[in-house]
């Protein structure tokens, strides 16, 4: 069988290379597949080398130097180049999408699996929170542009033969948008990697792992902290790194990019982990508790099906300063009831061989049931 992957850019950059290699599906041991690799731009400097044993195809957009730096630039030519890429020769197509990869124009006898991240949340949910802070000529540009991006989003998606969603959160918003129903199949954590301290030296802080852009709401946190008066450790850059040290007190230390090796151990004896945002399913709190260490959550979006209440970590309801403030008075006091063992555990039913086992089932599932083998109805 011939296979075509295709990701979309944001994900490629986005996630940590870690996450890539066992998340966007080219990892996966089908050993009677033969792999194709698409992808919107390859910058290998970034991706280092681990395609390097695969043969990648780049879309018409990698000729062109700037978008290898700034590819959002090039939003509006995204849906025409991945729609370009030739896949009238493959079996199967695997599109790993948080916007347009899910767009490729596949033959009538192939199998399009699209692993969906997110439907794109700037042109549904959240385009009045994205559009907020530009100025008014750029913001009218875009919603000229996101109107028809979502016309042909819409489009796209009823190009997709089977939804995989990575979390219920997700496929919740894949119903609502695209009205299509979805397996849900949770992404890879290296919880091989991500172990327990074999010591219990827990040190006096809590910890953010994050890039600073705004919706991951590091603000928040800062602000909270700054009225605790307790350690708070921010592991990250993005844009908002100078504001937030800017107002951050002498009790939050920033230490920018680190490498997974510093992140474990950070990960291994911080006393929680503070995740004050809304993610699509989160992988830092799931690396965290295959560390053994709890989890300080808003519940909403991913974390919601991650963390445990009362068992691995504790949610606060209102993403506010004081209502993160309460929920860390409240693990304090109750923090001798969190077990490293019990938080460990409940980690690795999110392991990348979990992962690879129940993708791997999925793909022959539908394969049989196209080629009329009896699945008895598509998923």
């Amino acid at each position: 069988m011939l296979c075509f992957v295709v990701s979309c850019t944001t994900y490629i950059l986005y996630f940590t290379r870690r996450y890539l290699i066992s998340s966007n599906l080219i990892s996966l041991h089908f050993h009677s597949f033969s792999f194709i690799t698409g992808m919107l731009v390859y910058n290998r400097r970034k991706l280092g080398k681990y395609f390097d044993k695969y043969l990648i195809i780049t879309s018409n957009l990698q000729k062109n130097p700037l978008a290898h730096i700034k590819h959002q630039l090039f939003f509006k030519y995204m849906p025409r180049a991945f729609e370009n890429f030739d896949l009238s020769d493959f079996d199967l197509v695997i599109s790993s999408s948080s916007a347009f990869a899910k767009g490729v124009i596949t033959s009538p006898n192939s199998v399009h699996i699209c692993y969906c991240h997110t439907p794109p949340r700037y042109l549904w949910d959240l385009t009045h929170e994205y559009l907020k802070d530009y100025n008014l000529i750029i913001r009218r540009y875009l919603e000229r542009n996101f109107h028809y991006l979502r016309i042909w989003d819409t489009i796209a998606a009823n190009r997709v033969d089977y939804f995989v969603a990575n979390s219920n959160y997700v496929a919740n918003r894949i119903k609502k948008f695209y009205k299509r129903d979805c397996k849900v199949i949770y992404p890879p954590v290296d919880t091989e990697y991500f172990t327990p301290a074999k010591d219990k030296n827990i040190e006096d802080y809590y910890l953010i792992v994050s890039r600073l852009v705004p919706y991951k709401r590091v603000d928040l946190a800062v602000e909270a902290f700054n009225q605790l008066s307790k350690r708070l450790v921010i592991v990250g850059d993005g844009p908002e790194y100078k504001k937030l040290k800017s107002i951050a007190k002498s009790n939050i230390e920033f230490l920018g990019y680190q490498p997974d090796k510093t992140v474990r151990d950070l990960y291994q004896r911080c006393k929680a982990l503070i995740f004050p945002g809304v993610e699509d399913f989160g992988i830092v709190p799931v690396e965290v508790q295959a560390c053994g260490r709890p989890v300080i959550a808003l519940k909403k979006g991913g974390a919601v099906e991650t963390v445990e209440e009362g068992k691995t970590g504790v949610f606060f309801e209102k993403q506010d300063v004081e209502s993160l403030k309460e929920a860390v008075y409240k693990f304090e006091q109750d923090i001798e009831r969190f077990d490293k063992d019990y938080i460990r555990s409940h980690a690795e039913k999110f392991s990348a061989e979990r992962f690879r086992m129940e993708f791997k089932d999925f793909i022959l599932k539908v394969t049989e049931y196209e080629r009329g083998e009896g699945m008895g109805g598509k998923v």
